[in-house]
């Protein structure tokens, strides 16, 4: 559930008021799923359970409540609130028994299956179900970003690090609450086969379809879905085989990228690249941490190196690929944490540019004194910068709003200095031996804020990628 509450205090000399707060209520119909402001003090309990259940009901998604700032100190009788019931759980839908039998038909005959499992199945709570599927059917199994850990990193079926051959070669993919959109490439050529039959699995009828037209559409909650698929596969039993060539071809994939991630990642030059940086984090922090990440390739590359073991334990930029949302994630993650599993920990893992965004969120986390740790993975710039030499040697041509180019950053910028300033412990860091330092004693001080500047070569970059980024617009 995401409900946003809003209270507002401004004046405008030509602007009105009363005017102004529709506007913002219209823009936010384009992002949520209910836009909302109460009528009075007395209506805003119903209002709050309306958000709520629209946000948990169907498909979910995030809700806008606009409370005026005159409300923040008008009084009613309390005997004129008009209080509401917490809502009934979520209503729970299946898909048609018809379209259970078409698919399983569909994967029985399948040569190169594949399963993709979208955040979707994390909201429904079915990793239960859809590990059962997995090992029950022997299906290799490719999460999305915000997916990963409904099915653990380290599950021998994954074949995140084969993702491209694996797009690219199915015959068959089944798509476990996982929309076919930019992330996934459209689920078109030159990504996908031409002929390849895909199954689509939502909750959302209004997804069924888009893009490519689906060989079954199951229509139904996640995890009541994938019960009917393990019940009629228990009827006709279907193992995939471990040693087929398609297994073969994905293993030997798997193996030739990972041996080049590590490669990578045991570099001993300085500046340190990206995939050093990632080997050490994931070598000390815990298991069962929640993970937020954002940035270009730091939110790239660390999913590929920083595996989830547990479901709902990562947040990221998410479909519309929004910088500017990872401290605000990491403070959400963190009051909820503090009530529920104050053993927790929230490591927020920020690009220099991202971190740019909400930096002075900082401020939130240390006032609220939320145990977060904040890492910047700092080249100096977006995707690639400039180091100290390089950006003295550029301004010699001139003004740097003329010369310097619009994605470098300031060189060696002490961000942990923030951290500093409102109480939180900053480390700014070069070396390995200095990273591994700073993260125990962030990770040993559990009460305390804390933020890792840690400077990388402003041109390290990817592996080497087959396809490019995007291979059409995704507007």
């Amino acid at each position: 559930m995401s409900c946003s509450v809003r209270s507002r205090f401004f004046t405008c000399p030509w602007w009105d008021g009363k005017r102004n707060c529709e506007l913002l209520v219209e823009a936010g119909r384009l992002y949520n799923k209910l836009s909302v402001r109460p009528s009075s003090l007395e209506a805003i309990p119903a209002v709050i359970e309306k958000a709520v259940r629209t946000s948990i009901y169907g498909r979910p998604g995030s809700c806008y409540i606009d409370i005026p700032g005159d409300f923040v100190t008008l009084q009613v009788n309390k005997s004129s609130v008009k209080y509401v019931e917490c809502c009934l759980p979520p209503p729970i839908s299946t898909a048609e028994s018809s379209a259970v039998s078409r698919a399983t038909s569909v994967i029985a005959l399948s040569k190169q299956p594949l399963l993709i499992i979208g955040k979707g199945a994390a909201y429904s709570h079915a990793e239960n179900n859809i590990r059962k599927l997995v090992d029950l059917c022997g299906l290799p199994f490719l999460p999305t970003p915000m997916a990963k850990g409904v099915v653990p990193d380290n599950h021998p079926n994954c074949v995140a690090a084969a993702r491209s051959t694996a797009l690219q070669h199915a015959d068959v993919i089944i798509l476990l609450g996982a929309r076919l959109n930019w992330i996934l490439h459209f689920g078109l050529p030159p990504r996908f086969r031409k002929d390849v039959k895909v199954i689509q699995i939502d909750i959302c009828s209004e997804e069924l379809g888009n893009n490519v037209r689906p060989a079954a559409t199951l229509l139904g909650d996640i995890n009541a879905v994938t019960g009917q698929l393990l019940e009629e596969f228990s009827k006709r039993s279907l193992k995939y085989p471990s040693n087929s060539e398609w297994w073969k071809r994905l293993r030997e994939t798997m193996l030739n990228n990972e041996e080049r991630s590590k490669g990578l990642a045991l570099q001993k030059s300085l500046p340190m690249n990206y995939y050093t940086v990632f080997h050490h984090i994931r070598e000390l922090i815990p298991k069962d941490c929640i993970l937020v990440s954002e940035g270009a390739n730091t939110m790239d590359i660390g999913r590929t190196m920083l595996p989830n073991y547990y479901p709902r334990q990562r947040l990221d930029a998410g479909t519309f690929g929004t910088m500017g949302v990872g401290l605000g994630f990491a403070i959400a993650a963190a009051m909820v944490a503090k009530d529920r599993t104050p053993e927790k920990r929230v490591i927020c893992i920020e690009g220099d540019s991202a971190f740019g965004f909400s930096g002075m969120e900082v401020e939130t986390i240390c006032r609220y004194n939320l145990p977060v740790l904040i890492i910047i993975i700092n080249n100096n710039g977006i995707y690639t910068g400039l180091g100290a030499d390089a950006w003295k040697e550029m301004l010699k041509f001139g003004e740097p709003a003329t010369c310097v180019p619009p994605v470098s950053l300031l060189p060696n910028s002490h961000y942990e200095e923030i951290m500093s300033a409102f109480g939180g412990k900053g480390y700014f860091v070069k070396t390995p031996e200095e990273l591994q330092n700073a993260l125990k004693a962030s990770l040993t001080d559990k009460q305390t804020p804390s933020l890792i500047n840690v400077m990388i070569d402003p041109q390290s970059d990817r592996k080497k990628q087959e396809f490019p980024w995007l291979t059409r617009s995704n507007l």
